[in-house]
């Protein structure tokens, strides 16, 4: 297999294959399907289709996990493009480490607009639902992560038991080694069973796994003690336009508001109104890339009645203005709801995948 766009040793009909390196992320992750098509490659021989695989991004240099300096290169069109995880601590600020990537966010937007097969490992989700790829969808991710993947996206049906789920050219997989599940599958998606089969072997890959149920420690999951504040977000979610009432919220859970700040705050380390204002930014955000709406609109439209006070928080929380949020962030096209499965199973017609519907 060809890796950064080489082509040496990659036949006829090889599979383009780029994996998105972003700060922070997992380098394992970033070279671990790209590993496993190597020796799928191998296996395979010399004169069957092969795979040609970048390590790409939107920036030109990037520090994975650990301190790990990847080298990179300009994205350009792939057949599927595979947005690797990071870590995603229980106290992180999680719109903060989303609108920090938005030029990823944005690339992986483009790319499922042209019709390129999309994938996330583990908690890569979250940048597909931010690139709003998640909508309407089946979708998996970590055990540990998917209630918060549901909660943040109450239009896709997460599925947590699974290890790949495969749906309108967008792929999600489980946690972390799910991405050998993913690797395999698309193995035998191009290079047919029998490849996909000794590869497994040769890496000491489980091929049988159909679930990450038997990986669930319940005594790692968020505690039902959180309960209180998800329902308080619930609420804030889904008013977001409404004035900002500590006193109504407080009565609304039959609490003093001293009570509702302390039992918030030790369940989420934050208060109420960090929790509304993260997602007042993140709808704005949203808004700002997808419709024509003025400034002002949008800020009425996610409670605030004055434009100045919006941009500054909305500047505080993304590092841009709306406006220059608007010109750098906005969304070139619509990216379709649904379309085709990863079409990866030979050359003879293309190994692109199939675009989607239109």
């Amino acid at each position: 297999m060809a890796q950064d766009g080489s082509g040496a040793g990659v036949g006829p009909g090889a599979l383009r294959v780029g994996v998105l390196a972003y700060p922070e992320c997992f380098a394992s992750e970033v070279f671990g399907v790209p590993d496993l098509l190597t020796m799928a490659a191998h296996v395979a021989g010399p004169d069957a289709p092969g795979y040609r695989v970048s390590v790409v991004s939107p920036r030109r240099r990037v520090t994975a996990s650990g301190g790990a300096s990847l080298e990179v290169r300009p994205l350009r069109e792939v057949d599927v493009l595979v947005v690797p995880g990071f870590e995603l601590r229980p106290d992180a600020d999680l719109d903060a480490r989303l609108a920090r990537l938005g030029p990823e966010v944005e690339a992986i937007r483009a790319q499922a607009a042209a019709g390129t097969a999309v994938v996330s490992l583990c908690v890569g989700a979250f940048l597909l639902a931010e690139a709003g790829l998640l909508a309407g969808r089946r979708a998996t991710t970590s055990w540990l992560h998917a209630g918060e993947l549901a909660r943040r996206c109450p239009d896709t049906d997460v599925r947590p038991e699974h290890l790949v789920v495969t749906e309108a050219g967008v792929t999600t997989t489980a946690a972390f080694s799910a991405m050998y599940d993913f690797a395999l599958d698309l193995i035998r998606r191009h290079s047919g069973d029998r490849v996909a089969r000794t590869t497994a072997r040769l890496t000491l890959v489980d091929d049988a796994r159909t679930s990450q149920t038997p990986y669930v420690d319940p005594r790692l999951l968020p505690q039902p003690g959180r309960a209180f504040s998800q329902q308080v977000m619930r609420r804030l979610d889904q008013n977001l336009a409404e004035r900002y009432d500590l006193a109504g919220l407080a009565a609304a859970f039959r609490v003093s508001t001293r009570t509702l700040l302390r039992r918030f705050a030790e369940e989420t380390g934050r208060s109420p109104l960090a929790h509304l204002q993260s997602s007042r930014v993140r709808r704005a955000r949203h808004l700002l890339e997808t419709t024509d709406r003025t400034v002002a609109a949008v800020a009425a439209a996610v409670g605030y009645q004055d434009p100045g006070t919006f941009a500054a928080l909305f500047a505080r929380h993304t590092g841009h203005r709306p406006s220059a949020y608007r010109a750098v962030f906005r969304r070139a096209s619509q990216v379709p709801a649904d379309g085709g499965e990863i079409q990866v199973s030979g050359p003879a017609s293309s190994p692109k995948p199939a675009r989607p519907a239109r």
